[in-house]
């Protein structure tokens, strides 16, 4: 894909980000567009950024060390958005600015220990990721475990739990997917309650939904296909 058609994909994005904001009544502002770049080359990571992309989201580990080198100088926000295997949270402790996708007591104790081995300042911003729905091939923490699971990544001095994570079912219709978008803000919403702490990042939405997302109170969208166009296999 040219600079060109990714800097057009962006602008029509961002134009569908603004309308449904308006919908909702907020402020486009308060919305993060994380450019989905799993599988696409690190040239295409340049364009997206030379476009005005500044947070990119990655699958899996090994495939984004492999791009760094070609990505380098680039001041951006890499965000781990798959699933994390936990022979591979040293790693993603050290590699990426965010991990999008905690479903476990054990990984996020990892990701703590390993940011201390490693001698690495600050915290590492987390997201939990939540099954909303029955499916067996989902990740996600099941909904009856998310507030112990909360409570304790609150708890890890290295690690700064800053919302929620899920992906729907996928279908079609997006006005489908509305009430397990709705879902997660009020669960969002009663940990808030119950734990005491503030959890402002709903990442939700992706390219065929992100606008109903939004309209369901998402501060982050993960957006591929729209952007980059329709994703080589692995």
């Amino acid at each position: 894909m040219t600079k060109t058609s990714v800097r057009e994909n962006l602008l029509r994005i961002q134009e569908r980000i603004a309308s449904a904001a308006e919908r909702a009544g907020r402020r486009t502002e308060e919305i993060t567009l994380i450019g989905v770049s799993k599988t696409h080359p690190a040239s295409a990571i340049r364009e997206a950024f030379e476009a005005g992309i500044r947070h990119f989201g990655e699958n899996r580990v090994q495939e984004w060390e492999g791009k760094r080198t070609g990505t380098e100088g680039l001041a951006a926000t890499w965000h781990l958005i798959g699933h994390l295997q936990s022979n591979k949270t040293a790693r993603a402790a050290r590699l990426f600015h965010s991990i999008d996708s905690v479903d476990d007591v054990a990984i996020a104790q990892r990701l703590d220990r390993a940011r201390a081995e490693a001698g690495m300042t600050g915290k590492l911003r987390v997201l939990i990721e939540v099954r909303v729905a029955p499916e067996e091939t989902k990740s996600g923490v099941e909904i009856s475990e998310l507030a112990p699971l909360a409570a304790r990544c609150a708890e890890l001095p290295r690690l700064h739990l800053a919302g929620l994570m899920c992906i729907p079912p996928f279908l079609e219709d997006a006005e489908q997917v509305r009430s397990y978008f709705r879902r997660l803000r009020e669960l969002r919403d009663e940990l808030t309650v119950k734990l005491g702490i503030d959890l402002p990042v709903l990442s939700i939405g992706m390219s065929h939904d992100f606008e109903v997302a939004i309209e369901e109170g998402s501060t982050e969208v993960r957006v591929g296909t729209a952007l980059f166009g329709v994703r080589d296999s692995l």
